[in-house]
């Protein structure tokens, strides 16, 4: 009994544990990468969700040209160039084995408003995104809708530098907060700074040649 009442307390210290390291940890991987002034700037697609429960901003330097960022961006999909993250996670712990292109597709470059961005492949899927807006080489837009109005955002900023890189801003801005949304949020924050980099590998690659 006395070993039983020692494994429920390892456990509940051992969440609580977690939890506190989340809640401090939080602050930096919802800005990670990203700077103030990206932060505060408005951007193409803000509008959709004017006032997010929850607002996340990162960022990444990619030495390439807007040009050589945006086919990857347009060709996201699990049913296409994949996510660009990383790849163990997607297929051991989440059970959504995806195949991420290494090569820009023609076939997937002409994207439209309300198609549908697969998440995981296979039928028993999160509900794909859909394409909301877009402006070539600076913006792609997709999210998700409820009875016709957007409660969730992704956000793919290009902005140029003088110096011929790029910044890739990934923003989201979404109504769906805590409970499951809390739990999950530090998984999110590895795909996605996992997908930011694995843009970055990408665009580099194809600027190098």
């Amino acid at each position: 009994m006395k070993k039983f009442v020692k494994a429920l307390v390892f456990i509940a210290s051992l969440i609580v544990l977690i939890s506190i390291a989340i809640i401090a940890l939080t602050p930096w991987m919802d800005r990670w990468g990203a700077t103030d002034a990206e932060i505060t700037a408005t951007y193409t697609g803000d509008e959709l969700v004017p006032n997010p429960a929850s607002f996340v901003n990162r960022a990444i330097t990619i030495k390439a040209t807007p040009e050589q960022i945006y086919p990857w961006i347009v060709q996201i999909g699990a049913d296409k160039g994949g996510w660009y993250s990383h790849t163990w996670l997607e297929t051991y712990l989440l059970q959504c084995p995806i195949i991420n292109a290494d090569r820009i597709h023609a076939e997937w470059q002409n994207p439209q408003v309300g198609d549908l961005v697969k998440m995981c492949p296979g039928e028993f899927a999160p509900p794909p995104y859909e394409v909301a807006m877009f402006v070539p080489n600076q913006t792609f837009v997709m999210g998700h809708q409820e009875n016709g109005k957007w409660v969730d955002l992704y956000q793919f900023i290009i902005l140029p530098q003088p110096d011929g890189s790029s910044r890739l801003i990934l923003r989201t801005r979404t109504m769906m907060v805590g409970g499951f949304w809390s739990i999950i949020h530090p998984g999110v924050f590895l795909m996605e700074t996992g997908q930011l980099q694995g843009l970055k590998t990408r665009a580099e690659m194809l600027a190098a040649q």
